[in-house]
């Protein structure tokens, strides 16, 4: 349980997804208040999240998570604090923990965190940070927070342009490979609807594989690689055209603007 209850500053998907989560891992409903300040959007959480707090401005608390986009991270968080925060957990990209606890100011915990869009559906991977005034009761509220919607592992700062680059990023390069699929598929003279059907569930059961086998990803590759047969001629043909070469050059690239854009 987190002590105090939780106040959600942004009710947009990700607020809202990790409202969700938190909700079914047992957070009383009355524990939880989502502050957004587009009136729609409240009335419809309202109906998400019947018995918890639906307001238009940040009220009085002791947690907060800042879900709101990076330019309004910090005025969040100052309202936040200036409300009772003592610790707060930031999901706005980019915004870094010295710009956060410069909002904050002393004797507050701040975290800064990187999700990805998966959790939407619960199955997120999250990497998070702790600032300077963070002790073990703030890394279990980001740990609980997170890890309602999926992964979520610690790492100090500088690595979560890393972070962001791999698992940040990462939703939109399978994406794109399922887009690739499909389109061979197609190619192939597999109608699009069959070719698309067959790619998600293709990967649907290959990630559920990855994520339940107690085996490498590199052993279960090779399981599925007969000597000479059809996937050793694609895998071949992967390698030819440069494949994990453009994988590692995406997540570089990646990691090298989220460290622009954090300057």
């Amino acid at each position: 349980m987190i002590n105090g209850g939780i106040a959600i500053i942004g009710g947009g998907n990700m607020g809202g997804a990790l409202a969700r989560g938190l909700v079914a891992g047992g957070l009383p409903a009355a524990d939880l208040t989502i502050i957004e300040v587009d009136a729609g959007k409240r009335d419809a959480l309202r109906h998400q999240f019947p018995g918890s707090n639906i307001i238009g401005e940040v009220a009085a608390c002791t947690n907060a998570v800042i879900a709101v986009k990076p330019a309004d991270a910090a005025g969040a968080t100052r309202a936040a604090v200036g409300c009772g925060a003592t610790t707060v957990l930031s999901i706005a990209a980019g915004v870094t923990l010295a710009t956060l606890t410069s909002a904050a100011g002393p004797g507050v915990a701040v975290i800064r965190a990187m999700p990805n869009t998966p959790a939407l559906v619960g199955e997120g991977a999250a990497g998070f940070a702790l600032g300077e005034g963070c002790g073990a009761q703030a890394e279990e509220f980001a740990a609980a927070v997170l890890g309602s919607v999926g992964l979520a592992v610690r790492v100090e700062e500088p690595l979560l342009d890393a972070v962001t680059g791999l698992t940040g990023s990462g939703p939109a390069y399978l994406f794109y490979v399922a887009e690739a699929l499909i389109a061979a598929g197609v190619a192939e003279g597999l109608p699009a609807d069959t070719a698309e059907a067959l790619v998600r569930q293709l990967f649907l059961g290959a990630g559920t594989l990855l994520a339940q086998s107690s085996e490498s990803p590199t052993r279960l590759r090779e399981n599925v690689t007969s000597p000479n047969g059809t996937t050793a001629a694609g895998l071949a043909a992967l390698a030819e055209a440069g494949g994990r070469e453009a994988v590692i050059a995406a997540v570089r690239a990646a990691t090298a603007r989220s460290v622009e854009l954090g300057a």
